[in-house]
Formats: C-alpha cells, structure tokens, sequence
C-alpha cells in the first residue's frame, strides 16, 4: 500500500497498525515537509519511493539517499499514486492538497482508504463522476463514517431513515458565544478525547470538523443533508448510529482510538486484532448525548448551508476555513473570527460548482484570497 501523510497522526498510527499485520506493507510514503520524519520511516519499512510537496525541504535527499525514488513539489503524492504500483492506497493528507492524490487513486482504480475529508467536501462531484465511470471502493477512515459504513452494510437504503454523528463537544463544549470570545491557540489545542493534529483539532473546537463531515457523510453514503443528524456524546464511546424506518437504532461503539478504524479500512472485508482494551459498559456506567448549540459554535450551521448550497459553496466553506484556522494558530485571528471569515467569504465568493480539478484549484484559490482579505478585517 502507499500512506500518503505518514508522517501525521494517522500515517504514524497507519504504519503501527500495519507493522502488527504480516499481510500488509508499505511501498510509497509522503509528506508535506517533515523529511526527517519520512525517511526515518522509509529506512524502517523499505521504502524505495517518497514524495515531498515543499521541494525546498527535499533539496538534500537525492544526494544523501540517491537509492530512493523521490517525487517533490505540487502533486508530488499524486505522482507517487500514478507511478508505483500499490494495491490500496491511504490519503491522510490534510486539507485541499489531498484532493489530486484521491483523484489520481480512483482514475488508477485502486482501493482508497480515505482520511482525507476534504477530497469530499472540496470535489465530491468529481470523485462522483470517476466513480460512475469506474466503481472504486472508498473506505472510510474517519471514525464516525467507518462506523457508518459497518452499520450500513447489508441494509437497504430504503430501510434507512438517517444517520445519526457524534461529536466530542471539542474543549468548550457547554460554553456561551460571549465565554469564547478570548480563546487561545493553546487552549483550543486541548482536545479532550482525541490525539490529532493542530488543523483537525482547532476544527473540532469550532465544530467545523462535524459539519465537514456532515458534507463527507452525504457523500459518501448519499444521504441528504436534512436526514444527517449531530449529536454532542462527550465520552466519545458512541462514534455513530443509524436510524432505521422500523424504528430500531443501530450504535458503533469502543474506546476513541483511530487504529480500529484505520485497521478496518486496511484490513477490510476482513478483520484484524488490535491492542485496545475491550469497552466495559458497565464500568462506563451511562452515555450521554445533547444537542449541539449552534448559537455558540455557527460553523456547524454554516457547513450545512454550504452543502445544500452545492460543491461551488463547500470548495470554498473549506478554503476559508483553512485560511482562517492557520491564522488563528499565528494569532493573526481570534477564536471566533475563524467563523466570521469563512461566513463572509461565502458571502463573496463566486460558488459554481467545479466540473474539472483544475476549476476546483481556482476556485480554491480565489477563496483563500477572498479569506486573507477577510482575515485582515478581522484580525486582533
């Protein structure tokens, strides 16, 4: 299989999950920029063949490593897809950059394991088309869909009602607009459930992440927006449910570990052993749910507008949303901008759906330039 991310959170995880498995190996990793990391975990797996998007970072491994196959710069993952042969391929690129690499995966007619979320949101329509084409199992890697997707195998469509995500809350959960107002990065770095990135983490505070994978469950599953419920479930037990038309509740639950999902798409159609403790319900004692406050955390709201608004609007929900949290993270935005710059650049931005990946990079781009703007109005 080729990891593309590997060096992130679930790249890191990916490669321990495949280390336990004699059935699986590795022969193409990305990175964005973390070359140390990378072939690290080149020289560990026997790796022959690497891509790095910041070619600057990459300038020396040629000459240090001259035995490795290195691609580098823009869709330098996507390349990696394109020339070595694979049988499945994990995305766990974070945001837009993934999008050509999940392209390049479905056209080749590979198995995806997708932790990409944005590939959805950002050109859903596109993986669509090469879908109809070219029928091409997507397995889904984020834990809320993976659930989904186990719950949903073997029902009818019509035998279901909706689907039903959970949400952790994030570290403000139960807090007040006004209680926000003066959030730091470090703060909203604090995830009380889940070890992820910065970019994810600061999505899940704002519960931007939920309504990104609002938009990635109706992709996915075909499911329309108003039959795509969120509930707030703070132990993160629960990591989805479906609604059925005779009234039965179908639950996925376990301990909040990303290695089971990620072994499940690995692994899949069939299962595999991995080392988390088994859930005692009775030690756990009581779930709780409620619902989410939209008042206090918009983004949930926006991204479901955007989704019914079409591909043109969710392409850009997500280019702004990038923009804003980066500077959030360098203090150039408060808390509560990030919602306010994507808010306002939806309002602006042209949101024709894209028919082509390279009508989905400008349309992407002109976001981001509308949100910079959008950030200077809104910045400390």
């Amino acid at each position: 299989m080729i990891i593309l991310g590997s060096t992130g959170s679930i790249g890191v995880q990916a490669l321990e999950v495949m280390a336990r498995s004699p059935e699986l190996s590795v022969v193409g990793l990305s990175c964005a920029s973390q070359v140390g990391p990378l072939l690290e975990q080149a020289m560990a797996y026997g790796v022959d063949d690497v891509a790095v998007a910041d070619s600057a970072a990459a300038e020396s491994i040629s000459a240090l490593y001259p035995e490795l196959g290195v691609r580098t710069g823009a869709g330098a993952a996507a390349r990696l897809v394109r020339e070595v042969e694979a049988d499945l391929v994990l995305n766990a690129i974070v945001g837009f950059a993934g999008l050509e690499a999940t392209l390049a995966t479905l056209e080749r007619g590979l198995p995806l394991a997708l932790a990409n979320k944005e590939s959805l949101v950002s050109g859903g329509g596109l993986v669509a088309e090469i879908r109809r084409q070219n029928p091409v199992p997507i397995l889904p890697v984020d834990s809320e869909h993976s659930a989904l997707f186990q719950l949903l195998e073997g029902e009818e469509r019509r035998a279901v009602r909706s689907l039903v995500l959970t949400a952790s809350g994030g570290p403000f959960r139960g807090r007040s607009l006004d209680q926000l107002e003066d959030i730091s990065p470090e703060e909203a770095l604090a995830h009380p459930t889940w070890n992820m990135g910065a970019k994810i983490t600061i999505d899940s505070a704002t519960l931007m992440n939920k309504g990104l994978e609002v938009i990635e469950a109706h992709h996915l599953f075909g499911v329309d927006y108003d039959d795509i419920e969120v509930l707030i479930h703070p132990g993160s037990l629960v990591h989805s449910l479906v609604r059925l038309v005779d009234g039965a509740l179908l639950a996925h639950l376990g301990h909040p570990d990303m290695r089971v999902p990620i072994s499940h798409a690995l692994h899949y159609p069939r299962r595999a052993e991995v080392a988390v403790p088994q859930l005692d319900l009775a030690e756990v004692g009581r779930l709780d749910f409620s619902r989410p406050d939209e008042e206090a955390f918009p983004a949930l709201r926006l991204a479901r507008e955007a989704g019914k608004a079409g591909e043109g609007a969710t392409c850009v929900l997500n280019a702004a949303n990038e923009v804003a949290v980066h500077a959030f993270l360098e203090r150039r935005l408060p808390f509560l901008g990030i919602v306010r710059v994507v808010e306002e650049v939806l309002h602006q931005a042209d949101k024709s759906p894209p028919q082509t990946y390279e009508q989905a990079v400008d349309l992407d781009l002109s976001a981001r330039r509308l949100a910079e703007n959008a950030v200077s109005r809104n910045g400390w």
